[in-house]
Parts: C-alpha cells; sequence; structure tokens
C-alpha cells in the first residue's frame, strides 16, 4: 500500500531484498519509501512486510519536524512490520510501522535519508490487514 500514493510519483511493489532509504518526494508534503537505486520512485509495502534498517530509525514527534534545535527521536530496535492505521480517517496518513513491544510509527515521520532492506513479504495480506485496522499511533520516545 502506498498511502503516499501520489499521482504524480511513479510507484512500484516492494521485493524481498530490496534496499530502500526513506526521503520525501518531489513536489510533495509527504514521505515514504523509495528505491535506493531510483530515489524517485516510491517503494510501495504491503501489511505485514517485514523490514529492517541499517541503524535505530529516528523520527520525528508530530509537529516538532520543523522547530528548530529540536532533535529526532529514536526506536530502540531495527526491525519493523509495516501496518496499516487510522483506515477510519480519510484525512490522516495511513501508513506506519510496528516495532518490537508495539510502538507504531507513520512513515510521514521518519527522517530522512535512512536505509532498511525488505526482509519478507507478507502470506496472508487479508490477515494483516484485519488486524491493522485497530492500531492507533502510539508515539515512542
Amino acid at each position: 500500500m502506498c498511502d503516499y500514493s501520489l499521482h504524480n510519483v511513479e510507484s512500484r511493489p516492494a521485493r524481498v531484498g530490496d534496499k530502500l532509504v526513506t526521503t520525501s518526494f518531489a513536489n510533495t508534503i509527504t514521505q515514504g519509501f523509495a528505491s535506493i537505486d531510483r530515489p524517485d520512485v516510491a517503494v510501495c509495502l504491503r501489511p505485514g512486510t517485514e523490514i529492517a534498517f541499517e541503524s535505530e530509525p529516528e523520527y520525528f514527534r508530530p509537529f516538532t519536524r520543523w522547530l528548530p534545535r529540536v532533535r529526532p527521536c529514536r526506536v530502540a530496535s531495527e526491525v519493523a512490520r509495516f501496518c496499516l492505521i487510522n483506515l477510519d480517517r480519510g484525512d490522516a496518513h495511513h501508513d506506519a510501522l510496528e516495532f518490537p513491544g508495539g510502538n507504531v510509527v507513520l512513515l510521514t515521520r521518519l527522517c530522512p535519508g535512512q536505509r532498511a532492506t525488505v526482509l519478507q513479504l507478507p502470506a496472508d495480506l487479508q490477515k494483516t490487514s484485519v488486524r491493522s485496522k485497530q492500531r492507533r499511533p502510539i508515539h515512542v520516545g
């Protein structure tokens, strides 16, 4: 799924072994994953896709990204599972990562330039989608 499925940005589905980078897409106000080889192409993850970051991922809390001298927060795990949240809200971002322990971070809050690898695609898309409908963002830090 590509919450940032932008009409003016090329996209493709994720594949096992993909090397990704968190990025802001040109002419948009949102962020997501792109291929390291093609940073202008959004890589769409399905719910249940597992990824591993090269180091502990960093993110900004709500409304702090553009404030001067605000440091990003870190998640104490390099492995995450893609999920969908806030599906009942059309005005909210839906793409998120769930980390061990239940912490959930929206993709739009991740700091740009972080690298990750797709470890595994979901075996059963239907089960992961139903579970993810009940999730709400939990801001860690």
